[in-house]
């Protein structure tokens, strides 16, 4: 299961992501992570059922926690294989079948939203309004 965690400004010099895991002896995967001065933004993984745990420990410390848990949605009729999405997928979500058609694998999905804002035709979501 991922989770977004939003640092705001006056959170990011505590050691938040350390005191959650040493208080819930949670251990989590850091799947992408974003944060300076300004507040920030991390992506982790933690096995399904602790996840009411972790994310009580974080909100008690200031910290916003968002779940994952809508996948990347193609509209096939929209897309038209051009790979926009792949060049800026940090996850390498997306690549190129043997005949150049657009392949996903979803379960890399770090909903970060990068390929939703990059594709030409609006044929990617990732609220789940356009999956079948």
């Amino acid at each position: 299961m991922k989770l977004k965690i939003s640092f705001p400004e006056e959170r990011v010099k505590s050691p938040i992501l350390s005191e959650v895991i040493i208080k819930t002896g949670i251990l989590v995967s850091i799947v992408s992570s974003h944060v300076d001065s300004k507040g920030g933004e991390i992506i982790i993984e933690v096995i399904d059922k602790s996840y009411e745990a972790i994310k009580d420990e974080f909100e008690s410390r200031g910290v916003a926690v968002q779940l994952l848990d809508t996948l990347i949605c193609r509209d096939e009729k929209e897309c038209v294989d051009c790979g926009a999405c792949i060049s800026v997928c940090p996850s390498k979500v997306f690549g190129y079948a043997e005949d150049w058609s657009l392949t996903m694998d979803t379960q890399k999905c770090i909903r970060c939203g990068l390929c939703v804002g990059m594709c030409p035709h609006q044929a990617l979501s990732i609220d789940g309004t356009d999956c079948e």
